[in-house]
């Protein structure tokens, strides 16, 4: 189909790893784009805007590539006064098939539910796989934006696109899975890493193999990750809540709550990590999720400081200083809060670690360093950044 002649905007609205390769396809295509995102990340790509209600006051198009539901519900809530008659608002993000009916029905016609399968490179070369449910003039006037980013494949209605998105996301985790599960064993066996990896190419997981192969062998060159540990987690969580299945054949952990990420964090570090690395990681996510603050001295070290800003003050506190904090029962909105671990560094006796906390309206960037003692491994340190 031809491309439109009219001039037409599109707000970004989310540009992290895929928001921010749509946004820069989009604009390396000539198409009008002003991005807008959460955490205040700028892109040399893109006009940017601090506002959202800015943003779509002049766009016929507001594309969401934003992390869950309750972000795009946040989102739209803020901006729908904001939103011109007829604007077309085009939801790219990873969402449960509930919260996606529950968009549609607010949104009526002007709404595309439209999540797409593939990674950045993907989205960067206009080879993304997009599952469209829209009503149908909606559809005809977003194809052309949909087919600068990718190949459509037309399904009924939203919650159908959320869900099949879902069930791709779920083949990914069980390759990972079983990618971790086979390095494990080869290295238990002595076997090369090089070696191990030229063998698996040959089999059912040797296009993540190819794909993941100078990440997996640690090279300097690597690139950074397309798909964040905490996103394939979430959207596992979203699945087991959707279908009302536990995945215990993706993780055979169901009974840790922490499990399956760690698991991820594990296959999609390299090299790999061992998992007396994660426990005090495991031990801390415990503290918070329980409120329990005996957790954190199986955490830190004796001796650790926690710092970062507090209500616009520097603070660093002492580990015990810390433990008061926590009053020995979760949190009353605990069921809806996550915490991810994002990337994990080990240098001989150190690592670094980085772990996102999503707590209510409030998200946390923390950031670890880790040393191994006689009694294994514990957090030397924590700071921490408050995203407002």
């Amino acid at each position: 189909m031809a491309r439109m002649t009219t001039p037409h905007t599109i707000a970004v609205l989310g540009l992290g790893r895929m928001g921010g390769a749509i946004a820069t396809r989009l604009a390396a295509q000539d198409w009008d784009v002003v991005g807008w995102t959460r955490s205040g990340r700028t892109s040399g790509t893109v006009k940017m805007t601090d506002d959202p209600n800015e943003a779509v006051a002049r766009a016929d198009l507001v594309l969401l590539a934003l992390f869950d539901g309750p972000a795009c519900q946040q989102v739209l809530d803020e901006i729908r006064d904001s939103l011109r008659t007829g604007t077309i608002v085009l939801n790219t993000s990873t969402i449960a098939p509930a919260e996606a009916s529950n968009l549609a029905r607010q949104l009526g016609p002007s709404y595309v539910h439209a999540p797409v399968l593939g990674s950045v490179p993907a989205a960067a070369a206009g080879a993304l796989r997009i599952l469209a449910a829209a009503d149908p003039d909606a559809l005809d006037r977003v194809r052309p934006v949909l087919e600068t980013l990718g190949t459509v494949r037309q399904v009924d209605d939203a919650s159908t696109a959320a869900a099949l998105k879902l069930i791709a996301n779920n083949s990914l985790a069980g390759a990972v899975l079983a990618l971790r599960d086979s390095l494990r064993q080869a290295h238990a066996l002595g076997l090369p890493r090089a070696q191990t990896l030229d063998v698996l190419e040959l089999g059912q997981l040797g296009g993540l193999v190819a794909r993941k192969r100078p990440f997996l062998l640690g090279e300097p060159t690597a690139a950074t990750a397309e798909f964040t540990v905490g996103a394939l987690d979430k959207d596992m969580a979203l699945l087991a809540a959707a279908s009302d299945t536990p995945l215990r054949s993706a993780t055979g952990l169901a009974d840790a709550p922490a499990a399956l990420e760690a698991d991820i964090a594990v296959a999609a570090t390299v090299p790999a990590v061992e998992d007396a690395v994660l426990e005090p990681l495991r031990a801390y996510i415990r503290g918070h999720a329980t409120g329990d603050p005996a957790h954190f001295r199986d955490a830190f070290l004796p001796t650790a400081h926690i710092e970062g800003i507090r209500d616009g003050a520097f603070v660093s506190w002492r580990l015990d200083e810390y433990r008061t904090l926590f009053k020995g029962r979760p949190a009353p909105d605990e069921a809806t809060r996550t915490r991810r671990i994002d990337a994990i560094d080990v240098h001989g006796t150190v690592a670094t670690a980085t772990m996102t906390l999503s707590h209510g309206a409030d998200m946390f960037t923390d950031v670890f360093l880790l040393v191994r003692t006689d009694d294994g491994w514990r957090i030397a340190n924590k700071a921490y950044h408050r995203h407002s």
